[in-house]
């Protein structure tokens, strides 16, 4: 009990460190440091780029290593360290190295934490723990939106910076916390207690189909999702006068409250209503979001649109977990199939900031929100029409489906129900 408690507020602390930064940094090179868009768009993608490279080795490292909580806390020091050279020098090569660490570094956070978890819970209870987990991500990215805004306003923007640096310090004490006895390291890894032969070969993964369709439409999910935010604060500070910091705050807190009960419904029905439908959901108000973006320039109605965002938002953070574990159960690469799948959706979040921001510049907000819509439309038809239900038959609940033909896990043997962990 005391390791899923610290579990929890690792989750908590750990929100803002690994993805919380852009939007606020964002505000603070534009109004303090006065950096045009495309500027800005290229710093961002710096860190987009170093964690896509870094991914694909995190996750093996993560499937490999059994000191998965040093490996956090190791990271956190880092982020904390550079996030404070950021504030201290800001000129575009000290941010761009700054920027690359903590790009490598949020590579790691992500199938780490699903690594413990998985390890700690098992694969039944697994689904229920990603719920969890995602809703205390987001109630800690609500709490630090809410402190992030308040000291961007009172004290300046680059008090974010400083917040950031200490919730990293704060996530090293809950990483620790966590007792490393009680994780089962192969359960861990996707894999089998009774599976002689070990992890199977890596054509099992990047030989399936749904696989790939799923990493595909996922990429284009994040191009279009990445931009939104940043291009949002970037047009809330224009002429705001010192607020911007205060509506950014807004748009967080009221994206991430709506995606802290999002993240318990996919916990609590994934497995009874599948996959798929929870899914589709969350890519559907994605181009209802950017399209909406266009039609008015209140602030106080572009913070009410992020009650779209925390609801794709909600939905994606949790399921995404699930699916590829679903994908890759007994293959024992599962950490290894996190960061490859998210190095390339990572790639196509890297990309969507310097061309949103290009289009900006040559154009306007408005053409580069509905250029992300459309991008966003492309990838609600391609799930919709070609990915597969993931759930499988040994999933427990009354509505469990049969396991789709075609789905990785076909080509492993059947696997028992994990044991929960203590």
């Amino acid at each position: 009990m005391k390791s899923r408690t610290a579990l929890d507020w690792l989750n908590f602390s750990l929100a803002d460190v690994k993805d919380g930064l852009g939007p606020f940094l964002a505000i603070y090179l534009m109004s303090s440091q006065h950096w045009d868009a495309t500027r800005i768009g290229v710093v961002m993608m710096i860190a987009g780029v170093a964690t896509v490279v870094a991914r694909p080795p995190c996750g093996a490292l993560v499937d490999w290593t059994t000191c998965k909580r040093g490996l956090i806390a190791v990271a956190a020091a880092l982020v904390a360290g550079f996030t404070v050279v950021m504030s201290v020098f800001p000129h575009f090569w000290p941010l761009a190295i700054a920027q690359t660490v903590v790009g490598a570094c949020d590579a790691l956070f992500p199938p780490a934490i699903a690594g413990i978890s998985l390890g700690i819970v098992g694969r039944q209870a697994f689904t229920r723990r990603v719920g969890r987990n995602e809703a205390f991500n987001h109630a800690g990215n609500a709490f630090t939106a809410i402190v992030a805004g308040l000291a961007g306003y009172f004290i300046a923007p680059v008090a974010v910076l400083w917040l950031v640096a200490l919730l990293a310090a704060v996530s090293i004490g809950a990483s620790l916390a966590i007792n490393g006895s009680e994780i089962d390291h192969v359960q861990a890894r996707g894999a089998d207690h009774d599976d002689p032969s070990g992890p199977s070969g890596l054509q099992v993964i990047f030989g399936s189909r749904p696989l790939l369709i799923f990493t595909l439409a996922i990429t284009l999910f994040h191009f279009a999702n990445a931009a939104m935010l940043p291009l949002l604060g970037e047009k809330l500070s224009q002429g705001s006068h010192g607020t911007a910091t205060l509506f950014m705050g807004a748009c967080i807190i009221v994206a991430q409250i709506v995606m802290v009960p999002m993240a318990m419904l996919v916990g609590r029905k994934a497995d009874r209503w599948g996959r798929k439908p929870l899914f589709l959901a969350g890519f559907a108000v994605l181009p209802i979001r950017g399209l909406l973006y266009t039609l008015w320039s209140d602030p106080y109605y572009l913070v009410s649109i992020q009650i779209l965002d925390g609801i794709g938002a909600g939905i994606f953070g949790a399921l995404f977990f699930i699916v590829v574990a679903d994908l890759t159960q007994g293959t024992g690469h599962y950490n290894l199939a996190l960061g490859a799948t998210s190095a390339s959706w990572g790639l196509g979040a890297a990309l969507s900031n310097p061309v949103a921001g290009f289009l900006v510049d040559k154009t306007s907000y408005s053409v580069a929100f509905l250029f992300l819509a459309a991008i966003a439309l492309a990838a609600f038809l391609l799930y919709w029409i070609a990915m597969p239900e993931t759930r499988r038959d040994d999933t427990p609940g009354p509505d469990a489906a049969p396991t789709p033909p075609d789905t990785l896990a076909t080509t492993t043997r059947a696997a028992p129900a994990a044991a929960t962990g203590n």
